[in-house]
């Protein structure tokens, strides 16, 4: 059910211009992300002993290779992350494209490191909810 002509939506102050409800939530589950691809790229970029090694793997790429591609996404997404907290509609467009690409590279690289790519594909995968279920003029969540 819409609000009345007039009425302020919950979490969301008038003319401010800030993120709230479930922008504010996608913004700070982006950084978040983008955080872990951040530390998960340098990681990789230092070859460290966590990541397994996978002889056989299609996907296959060097250890370096996916260490920068993570660290790349990372810092997109911490930048994406920030603007969402202006509720600006490029952040929210790239954010969800952004949280896409994080998805598809934790999943190709999901043998290297497992559980931090299911923590990764999750939190982006709420992202990209949190983004989607917001109305464009009001912040508000879809009824």
């Amino acid at each position: 059910m819409s609000a009345p002509t007039g009425t302020v939506h919950a979490g969301h102050s008038g003319s401010s211009g800030f993120a709230g409800g479930l922008t504010a939530f996608a913004a700070v589950m982006l950084m978040l992300a983008g955080f872990l691809s951040i530390f998960r790229g340098i990681m990789a970029i230092a070859e460290d002993d966590v990541f397994v090694r996978t002889p056989n793997y299609v996907f296959k790429f060097d250890l370096t290779s996916w260490g920068w591609i993570h660290l790349i996404l990372g810092v997109i997404a911490v930048c994406i992350g920030l603007g969402l907290f202006r509720v600006a509609l490029w952040a929210r467009i790239l954010g969800v494209a952004l949280a896409a690409l994080l998805i598809i590279a934790n999943f190709l690289s999901i043998p290297y490191y497992p559980w931090w790519s299911i923590i990764v594909i999750a939190i982006s995968a709420f992202v990209i909810w949190g983004l989607c279920a917001v109305h464009r003029d009001h912040g508000a969540p879809v009824a």
